[in-house]
């Protein structure tokens, strides 16, 4: 049917122009409103009602996957006007999406949906005064401010099928009669507290099965995000969209219920062959997250189906990160755990007809379009034999895998579900020359451990259609899997395999290089984990992929360590400074507080003298217009001392580089008020600071137009610098101690750091010295 008669046909059905216009643009609702009209029209051939139109319209966008074969039935009793509210038509897909793929019992479907009850006027009027009296107290205290909406919500639960207008009105008649008209104080406008400003900037675009959540405000946690996401409950798995039914399913469904006991159960499943990023955080906290909040169990199950690439600091440091962003599993597992139970329904599909071997080669199969298997139809038996043969070790690395007899979304046909690899696996030894693919391997493992959400991002939603599929294929429970937008990072690559390239090519030390955004580099640079997480909650969890600028992140960071790390003193360009006045009487030593805005929380002492050292930025031989700290004419305090200091004179060596300056001292209560106060120490001891910038110079590093020569021309040579800084001779502190070197930034003790020598990490810089000179 062409365009212009589908436009016509569905304003037949009540749509107004601009909305029939709207509804071709989706083909799935265009082609179920379709259907339903022309079955609709053969139980009313003289035409259909406005209401019956608009409960069709309202099947076919309500109606799932699941149910469409029983678009016909639908139809018939919206005609037939059996079917004649929101609340028949809501209750009966309801019905539908318990009893997928049987036959209808139309008696219990009629009794589901209250087909020919009729709730009388009395009816209604008796129920309205019964809830009215039951809530008179709070009503007569709160009158018009009384949340109405409560009761009428009650309404639909005490009596289903009444008319809702009817209820409404006699709502508002007994409301009228018990409070009696409004009066200006019932009129006056509700003082609203106004909402916290989002502070972030993602996208909120909308998942195709996630049921979008908005960021958050910055207050809430993650398990606070996940109560809001309209996922799936447990055992009502068929609800979902795209979601296949079998015979079996319900079966199935009752014996996972059995052993679960109705628990959330999700898992984080990594590929133990590099150190988890900052995307990872995101997956760590959505599903430990869920789970969380949901009162449910979390796995880490390490996909461990590669041994080439896998190695043991890998498997440490994927439970390390978990552990440090404060996750604890619920058991560890391995996909190598079921590798016996794999190649038993490998063998199983190979039987019935639904996977083969292949000898095609890997270049061959690359991409959409890649040539039909001539090994395809081969006889299971003999298929069968191969992949005893490529098991045993008797066929060569390279020249046969196992392939899948299924499409996926974007079209590649017949995925690769095992191939060969002589290569000893790091749990199982030399006892396997075969391993099974992530796309083979992930979504029986999530059955065989009773997953009820897989969670996943975007990219996987291609492979949902086969997650299913190869579930059913092998007659087992089959989870959900949800899909949410990747995470990546502006100025960054998180890419393992570019990641390894970069520490081979010399251009950063390790996997854990702080100019990194893997998980151990941001620890060894100093980020809390708290920051992290809180950073994940407010991105909040949608289908569109995310690229986040790196001060996004650190703006959490300084949040969490401007309340948890303490205030010392420290300089990065020591000038040397002799107070040539300084009263005999001065303190040797003074206490300074560790958070000087709240300074109950503790404090430290610090030595004081004569000579000290200032940052080399803080004096201008010259006046300078808005400068406002030391010059010749410009006094400056020193921040905890109780003195102003004046220059006398500078002290410069033979080639006329500033050494020293001679500064004489004033109490505060004497001088006059300087512009500024500056940090200083005294009796200092030397230490290793590290600054760090940007790795990369262009936004998207990995993009050609923007950098032609690829991501590792565009290191930024100047993305890490090392000082010799001056600090509190008194500091002890212990590596991954956080401070805030006071008008400086936000620090870390790095692991290299000793007894004899502190190093330091720097963190962030602090908030308000952001683009200042």
């Amino acid at each position: 049917m062409g365009e212009s008669e589908l436009l016509k046909k569905f304003q037949l059905a009540g749509l107004s122009e601009k909305k029939a216009k709207e509804t071709l643009k989706n083909e799935a609702v265009s082609s179920n409103l379709s259907v339903v009209l022309d079955e609709a029209l053969k139980h009313a051939p003289s035409g259909l009602s406005k209401g019956a139109g608009n409960l069709l319209y309202g099947v076919a966008t309500k109606v799932k996957k699941q149910t469409l074969e029983h678009l016909p039935l639908l139809a018939e009793y919206i005609a037939t006007e059996k079917i004649d509210s929101d609340a028949r038509l809501t209750a009966a897909l309801e019905y539908l999406l318990h009893a997928p793929g049987k036959s209808v019992d139309r008696k219990k479907f009629e009794a589901a949906c209250g087909v020919g009850v009729v709730v009388t006027p009395q009816q209604i009027a008796a129920a309205v005064q019964k809830l009215l009296s039951e809530n008179k107290a709070e009503m007569l205290e709160k009158r018009y401010q009384f949340n109405v909406g409560m009761l009428l919500a009650a309404m639909r639960k005490e009596l289903p099928w009444a008319d809702g207008k009817l209820v409404k009105a006699e709502m508002d008649a007994q409301v009228l009669s018990l409070l009696g008209p409004k009066t200006d104080a019932d009129n006056a406008p509700v003082q609203k507290k106004k909402p916290k400003k989002e502070k972030t900037e993602t996208s909120t675009k909308a998942a195709d099965a996630s049921g979008d959540t908005e960021p958050s405000d910055g207050a809430a946690t993650i398990t606070d995000l996940m109560k809001k996401v309209s996922f799936h409950k447990p055992g009502e798995n068929y609800k979902t969209d795209g979601y296949v039914i079998t015979d079996n399913t319900m079966k199935h469904m009752e014996n996972h219920l059995k052993q679960t006991k109705g628990q959330v159960r999700t898992r984080f499943p990594p590929e133990p062959n590099g150190i988890l990023h900052i995307g990872h955080a995101k997956a760590i906290n959505i599903n430990f997250g869920y789970a969380a909040a949901h009162d449910g169990i979390c796995f880490l199950r390490y996909d461990d189906t590669n041994p080439e690439k896998e190695e043991e600091k890998f498997f440490v440091g994927i439970l390390d990160m978990v552990k440090w962003l404060g996750y604890t599993p619920y058991d560890i597992t391995h996909s190598s755990d079921y590798f016996d139970q794999l190649y038993e329904w490998a063998c199983e599909l190979i039987n019935k007809g639904l996977a083969y071997v292949c000898h095609q080669k890997a270049e061959e199969v690359k991409g959409i379009n890649a040539p039909p298997s001539p090994w395809r139809d081969r006889p299971a038996a003999e298929s069968l034999q191969l992949f005893h043969d490529m098991k045993n070790g008797k066929i060569d690395e390279g020249a046969a895998t196992l392939r899948l007899k299924v499409t996926l979304e974007e079209g590649k046909q017949d995925p690769v579900a095992y191939r060969i690899k002589f290569v000893p696996h790091h749990r199982t030894g030399d006892r396997w020359c075969v391993y099974p693919t992530y796309d083979y391997t992930h979504c029986l493992c999530d059955s065989l451990e009773n997953i009820t959400h897989s969670l996943c991002t975007k990219e996987f939603q291609a492979r949902r259609s086969s997650y299913y599929w190869l579930c059913n294929a092998v007659d087992i429970y089959c989870p959900v899997q949800w899909e949410y937008g990747r995470l990546n990072m502006s100025y960054a690559v998180v890419s393992k395999r570019k990641i390894a390239k970069l520490i081979t090519e010399g251009l950063v030390a390790d996997w854990d290089d702080p100019r990194l955004f893997t998980l151990t580099a941001l620890r060894r640079r100093g980020f809390p984990p708290q920051a992290i997480n809180n950073f994940c909650a407010k991105l909040g969890l949608t289908g569109a992929q995310i690229v986040i600028d790196p001060e996004m992140l650190e703006s959490e960071v300084r949040d969490v360590l401007n309340v948890s790390a303490p205030r010392v003193m420290a300089v990065l360009e020591p000038l040397k400074v002799t107070i040539t006045n300084l009263p005999s009487d001065a303190p040797a030593q003074l206490e300074v507080p560790d958070f000087p805005s709240e300074p109950q929380r503790g404090a430290h002492r610090v030595a004081f003298g004569s000579e000290i050292y200032i940052e080399a930025s803080d004096y201008r031989a010259a006046e300078e217009k808005g400068y406002r700290r030391l010059t010749p004419g410009q006094s400056v305090g020193l921040r905890h001392a109780g003195f102003v200091i004046q220059l006398e004179r500078e002290v410069r060596d033979a080639s006329g580089a500033l050494t020293e300056l001679r500064v004489t001292c004033q109490p505060v209560a004497a001088a006059a008020k300087p512009k500024a106060f500056i940090h200083w120490v005294a009796s200092p001891r030397p230490c290793e600071v590290r600054l760090y910038d940007r790795l990369f110079r262009h936004k998207n590093p990995e993009d050609a137009a923007e950098v032609p020569g690829g991501f590792l021309s565009d290191v930024n040579p100047d993305s890490r610098t090392v000082v010799t800084a001056l600090i509190d001779g008194g500091l002890r502190a212990k590596v991954y101690d956080k401070f805030q070197f006071e008008r400086v930034g936000f620090f870390s003790v790095d692991p290299d750091a000793t007894e004899q020598k502190l190093v330091f990490n720097r963190t962030v810089t602090l908030k308000e010295d952001t683009g200042k000179n």
